[in-house]
């Protein structure tokens, strides 16, 4: 990894998990795998959603925070926190948890742990989604003060305190954690949807979408291409608001078969024909136009245009640049060497001869993508870095300002609590002056940029 990846990720760290974690994650990034014996040593630390609704969300929330759970303690915890969000006397059954759970599962999104004594690649991949069957009786319900005061105990003293009545689960020893390379899929295909959609309209999105939801889980994560998928089979599969007839939509695959894109490709004639998703191409096809986007915004349409004629024509020498470009040659020099000095061209050479003589040697430029996109990536990680830790600066600096409006917002919210009349309220709401109350406004404004 490189320093700007360790920087950001040891950012990541802190931020969303405090500075114990930080401390071992980058122990870890600069180690490898290590004992826990050495890493004690090393940190100087003591060993001690949009799919599936708010229940989906929070599952896979559980997951990520605790890194592996089982299904019934998934459940009970989701149920609870969702019964905290409802008003007085209203619970969350814990069958409906369970339901979204099976769905996660069913779609790939979260899977089993493999055991001690299995390693993940040989694990059979039907057994890592299979769920078991589980009658979870019991409703979430909202917690009170006294049960959020019980639930900070140690849990071997509230097993005292319960007398040790507890039981062991009925699914103990089968873990679940998150599939993080299902979400990188899932990430990916709506990128490519949200293409398909600024280029053609959302008909043509949605058929997208329908023959990457159809192949989602049979399609590999690393693969070039989705199963081959019949036209009859996408028009039965077609969502049910989408009144298209058979017709309508043979003569949208054909639009997308016959893009220069190649987003689709068609590879059969069999069943009304049988298409594919190119999703190498199609993401190739994004990284290319994010480069040209981002050639435009920084150095102008000029540098574009020749940036975009490096693309389509492959290898070109400056002279050669100059004319199809038709831009001066003082000019064109000093746009190719800007581009060749942040990465974005590359300069190839030719020798007519050994020696490599600069007089008898072809020097021509070229866009190399996967270099390109590289370097932009790293910039990204750099950026983002740059943005956290400026962040947690504007933070520190207004440190005791931020816990002033606290303390008056607690204040203010144990007085409507009781019933405070609205002059005591505006008193309160006065012991923040003006100047920083708008010094608050502005750091708002920087922090959720």
């Amino acid at each position: 990894m490189t320093q700007a990846e360790l920087r950001l990720c040891s950012l990541l760290l802190r931020e969303h998990f405090g500075e114990i974690v930080e401390k071992v994650g980058n122990s870890l990034l600069r180690t490898g795998p290590r004992p826990l014996r050495l890493l004690v040593g090393d940190t100087g630390l003591l060993p001690d959603q949009a799919l599936y609704g708010d229940a989906g969300e929070l599952l896979v929330e559980e997951l990520l925070l605790h890194g592996l759970l089982p299904m019934s303690s998934a459940v009970a915890r989701v149920a609870e926190r969702l019964a905290d969000s409802l008003a007085d006397g209203k619970s969350v059954d814990f069958s409906e948890v369970s339901d979204t759970f099976v769905r996660l599962a069913d779609t790939h999104f979260i899977q089993r742990c493999p055991g001690a004594q299995q390693h993940p690649e040989t694990a059979e991949e039907k057994d890592l989604y299979l769920v078991p069957r589980l009658a979870l009786v019991g409703k979430g319900k909202r917690r009170r003060s006294c049960d959020e005061e019980e639930e900070g105990q140690h849990p071997a003293k509230r097993q005292r305190h319960e007398g040790g009545r507890s039981e062991p689960p009925p699914d103990d020893g089968i873990y679940w954690q998150v599939n993080a390379k299902r979400f990188h899929q899932h990430f990916r295909d709506q990128a490519l949807v949200s293409a398909v959609a600024s280029r053609m309209d959302q008909t043509g999105s949605e058929v997208v979408r329908t023959m990457l939801r159809m192949s989602e889980v049979t399609t590999a994560s690393g693969a070039s291409h989705t199963q081959p998928l019949s036209s009859n089979e996408i028009f039965r599969s077609l969502p049910a608001g989408y009144n298209i007839g058979k017709q309508v939509l043979d003569q949208y695959l054909a639009l997308l078969a016959d893009d220069p894109l190649e987003f689709v490709g068609k590879s059969g004639d069999s069943g009304g024909g049988t298409y594919t998703v190119n999703l190498h191409k199609a993401l190739g096809s994004l990284a290319t136009a994010t480069l040209e986007s981002v050639v435009e915004e920084r150095f102008g349409s000029r540098c574009a245009r020749i940036f975009r004629l490096l693309l389509r024509k492959k290898h070109l020498e400056q002279k050669q640049v100059e004319d199809f470009a038709m831009i001066p040659a003082k000019e064109a020099k000093d746009m190719l060497y800007r581009m060749l000095s942040e990465n974005l061209v590359s300069l190839q050479e030719i020798p007519k001869t050994p020696d490599h003589a600069p007089s008898r040697t072809f020097y021509l430029y070229t866009v190399n993508v996967a270099a390109a996109a590289r370097t932009l990536l790293h910039r990204c990680y750099k950026s983002v870095a740059n943005l956290m830790e400026r962040r947690q600066h504007e933070m520190q600096e207004n440190k005791r300002l931020l816990d002033k409006s606290q303390r008056v917002e607690a204040i203010l919210a144990s007085m409507q609590a009781t019933g405070a009349e609205a002059a005591q309220l505006h008193e309160v709401e006065e012991m923040i002056t003006g100047p920083e109350r708008q010094q608050l406004e502005s750091l708002k404004r920087n922090v959720n940029k």
